[in-house]
């Protein structure tokens, strides 16, 4: 469903079906869908500006319409999810990238079965860009997600970037009206928002790289917000930090 959000083609039927009815009931997913990944993108290549050269993306679903890998060709990048239908789908879409992306089945809520799977094909003495992108937000606190991020943080080697995007309710919002809303797209999605002090508690002690913890669309923004633009929803935050020591 999200390849079909992301206009891509490795979807089926009743994906785009259940997307299409999913629009209707609330317009803001696919843009914010859309939102999502283009800041996943501007993180890759920040970081691998950077320097760094490979990558760490959990949670990933398929790694399909502008994924790691593709926006950072030169890197080698581990896609991680544990639902074994799209680990069999992954597989097949990666056999064209040898070398450069693999798929590892596992859970990030088990992270030394995610960091060994990893470890099997990306060095992890050196820095590592990990990606949990719109995904921390499907994991409600009895699972203990932050338990999982801060052993992430400590194995990772000094110079490794954390990027992170998630559902909030907080922010700029206009009106109650739309702020139900976004309410509605989170929780349509299974998600369990947190507040913004929340989301930056998943960072550690790790400073913030400019700007900041922000709206999705707002973090380094690759083009200026043009006038009669569609109004983004505020209820995606992102934030990028590298580890210092």
């Amino acid at each position: 469903m999200y390849d079909y959000m992301l206009g891509g083609k490795d979807n089926f039927a009743v994906d785009r079906q259940a997307i299409d009815q999913l629009a209707e009931l609330i317009p803001e997913a696919v843009p914010l869908a859309r939102a999502n990944r283009a800041f996943l993108q501007r993180a890759v290549r920040y970081v691998a500006r950077a320097g760094v050269d490979q990558f760490l993306d959990l949670g990933s679903g398929l790694p399909t319409q502008g994924s790691a890998h593709e926006v950072a060709p030169e890197a080698r990048v581990v896609y991680v999810d544990h639902d074994p239908v799209v680990a069999a789908h992954a597989t097949a879409l990666l056999r064209h990238s040898p070398g450069r992306a693999r798929f590892v089945q596992a859970d990030l809520l088990d992270p030394e079965e995610v960091l060994a799977g990893a470890g099997e094909f990306l060095d992890l003495d050196r820095p590592v860009g990990v990606l949990l992108v719109s995904i921390l937000h499907f994991l409600p606190d009895g699972t203990d997600p932050q338990r999982a991020v801060a052993v992430l943080r400590e194995r990772l080697a000094p110079g490794g970037y954390l990027v992170i995007s998630h559902a909030t309710t907080l922010g700029n919002v206009e009106d109650e009206e739309r702020a139900a809303s976004y309410r509605r797209s989170a929780s349509a999605s299974g998600g369990t928002d947190r507040s913004p002090a929340q989301i930056r508690a998943f960072f550690g002690d790790w400073p913030l790289e400019p700007p900041g913890l922000v709206q999705a669309t707002d973090w380094r923004p690759d083009r200026p917000k043009l006038v009669g633009d569609w109004s983004l929803p505020s209820s995606l935050m992102a934030g990028v930090a590298r580890k210092i020591t």
